[in-house]
């Protein structure tokens, strides 16, 4: 009997609210900033909060955090909705922290009612020069002072467009002298004449973060609201805003953060790869999105099965691409079709086959029989790999060489008699002849070969584009080098082959499906395709490619 996961720190928070009584269930969020697309960081957050609230009864609100109408689109909400989905999770609610806009201003004016909260005219410079450093105390602004109706009336002139960007802004008053710098009078609310993807001009003076999320929480009824490590300084501010408010005491808890080898997950990052050509786009697949790991090939299974693995945990820590890239070879390993594919070709002739035959043979579709069954067209002309051949063969080499013997999957035993050259030197064809009494299934020969390749009919073969994607970074953590991050961009990382050729069948193929082709990877179909010109992403190669050059080295 296989041993019961133990539960991690936040399952044991939830289990402990849920028996004390203290409340009857749960709710969680997803409260994402629609200014990017969601990278693989963030489904680990998904996962969490959809998890936590599925496993207890409860459920979760997708929370559009939209305070920031500078940097926010609707192209980001839909990416983002569609990723949800896409993982596998629906939300209860779809909510934006717009939405909240009136009720949140009237907290701001509560604050300001009763004497926690004032106007002030200074430059953002002056606001930083006086909060002081960590171990200095910040000085009051000049403007601490004022009187609650002044900031009433200040205010609302904020709100009614009175003042330029920069000229205002609401601050908290706290305690200058605060060892937490955020409790040092934090901005809650700024000037931004700009137009918002959903309340439009309505709005001119927004709320900051750390006041429009705690709030937000708390009109939901949030019960755990869970944020990553970084935000653990805000959590003071969280609770003594609530506190002030008198408004339901939703409770952060923070997570350590998803950190991967060989990307960047900051959207900051993510957005000059985009901006400055570096990617294709957002969901180019060498990007860390959701979606760009989407058109790679990665399934949400996968994703899913490599946020459980790392686990939840309170310290930072850096995981491996390796561990994402084996959660999906083992989820393809058993589900995606098997084909067979020529990227490298080269012309093989069985000189003793018949002139103008076609066979259909019988070949697998999977790991095992529940898959099903395919027929190939087999005839004199194939397409093999180049490496493949070897015109002197190294030691021990099992493929194809003059006189030598190797079995073609699913077909026949051949064996090499003869090769041609072209004007360059290159190997432009390889003859061999076939043992009839060798067919796959069928074999009478009697005759033992310890090598096996793959191939393609010629007549029959259809060409398409192959993308082969590699790590985009060629260094481990490429934002705690020194310099600019894009200066260690991976400059092998995409490798296009126009002239591959495919199994006729690929020509019905679907951007849903996945195809593992045979001793290559696994591959699926680009949304670039067109009817004419099939495009194949490599997912990922058959076996840790990476992990063998680091032991090399």
């Amino acid at each position: 009997m296989s041993e019961e996961k133990s539960l991690n720190f936040l399952e044991e928070i939830v289990e402990n609210d849920l028996q004390s009584k203290k409340y009857k269930s749960i709710i969680t969020r997803f409260p994402p900033e629609p200014n990017g697309y969601l990278h693989i960081g963030h489904s680990k957050a998904i996962c969490l909060n959809f998890g936590l609230a599925a496993k207890y009864g409860g459920k979760t609100n997708l929370r559009f955090d939209d305070t920031n109408p500078v940097t926010e689109d609707t192209e980001y909400v839909e990416s983002i909705k569609n990723d949800i989905k896409w993982l596998g999770f629906n939300w209860s609610n779809e909510l934006y922290a717009s939405d909240y806009f009136d009720k949140i201003y009237s907290y701001a004016v509560l604050l300001i009612e009763k004497g926690l909260a004032y106007v002030d005219d200074s430059t953002s410079e002056e606001i930083a020069r006086l909060k002081g450093t960590p171990t200095e105390p910040g000085k009051d602004s000049i403007y601490r002072s004022r009187s609650i109706e002044e900031n009433i009336l200040l205010f609302s002139e904020m709100k009614a467009g009175k003042y330029k960007d920069g000229e205002k802004v609401l601050r908290a008053k706290i305690d200058m002298t605060h060892t937490n710098m955020l409790m040092r009078d934090p901005i809650i609310y700024r000037i931004k004449h700009a137009h918002h993807h959903r309340t439009g001009d309505k709005w001119c003076i927004y709320p900051m973060y750390d006041f429009a999320h705690g709030q937000s929480d708390s009109i939901e009824n949030i019960t755990h609201s869970i944020c990553t490590l970084e935000f653990i300084p805000h959590r003071e501010l969280y609770d003594w805003l609530i506190e002030k408010l008198e408004i339901f005491p939703s409770h952060q808890y923070e997570f350590a953060r998803l950190n991967m080898t060989y990307t960047v997950m900051s959207k900051r990052k993510l957005l000059q790869l985009v901006t400055e050509g570096h990617v294709s786009g957002w969901d180019d697949p060498r990007m860390p999105t959701i979606s760009g790991l989407r058109r790679k090939g990665y399934t949400p299974e996968s994703i899913r099965t490599f946020c459980d693995k790392i686990g939840i945990a309170k310290r930072e820590n850096l995981i491996d691409l390796s561990l994402l890239e084996f959660c999906v070879r083992e989820d393809l390993n058993s589900s995606a079709k098997r084909v067979m594919a020529v990227l490298d070709p080269v012309k093989l002739i069985i000189t003793n086959y018949e002139e103008g035959k076609t066979e259909e043979l019988k070949s697998e579709n999977g790991p095992d029989e529940s898959m099903g069954f395919r027929f190939l067209p087999f005839s004199k002309e194939l397409w093999i790999e180049k490496e493949d051949f070897m015109e002197v063969p190294a030691k021990k080499w099992f493929r194809l060489a003059p006189g030598a013997m190797v079995r073609l999957k699913s077909a026949y035993i051949v064996k090499c008699d003869d090769f041609i050259k072209d004007s360059e030197g290159n190997i432009k064809e390889i003859h061999c002849t076939y043992i009839p009494e060798s067919k796959s299934g069928h074999d009478t020969s009697g005759i033992a070969v310890k090598g096996t390749i793959h191939w393609i009919s010629a007549p029959h073969a259809a060409s398409a584009e192959v993308r082969l994607y590699d790590r985009l970074f060629k260094v481990e953590n490429p934002s705690a080098e020194e310099g600019d991050f894009k200066e260690h961009i991976n400059p092998y990382s995409l490798h296009i082959i126009k002239n591959a050729f495919i199994e006729s069948s690929l020509k019905e193929a679907n951007v849903n499906e996945r195809y593992q082709f045979i001793r290559k990877g696994y591959f699926c179909l680009d949304t670039d395709s067109t009817k004419d010109h099939l495009v194949f992403n490599r997912t990922v190669t058959l076996k840790d490619a990476w992990g063998k050059e680091v032991k090399k080295a």
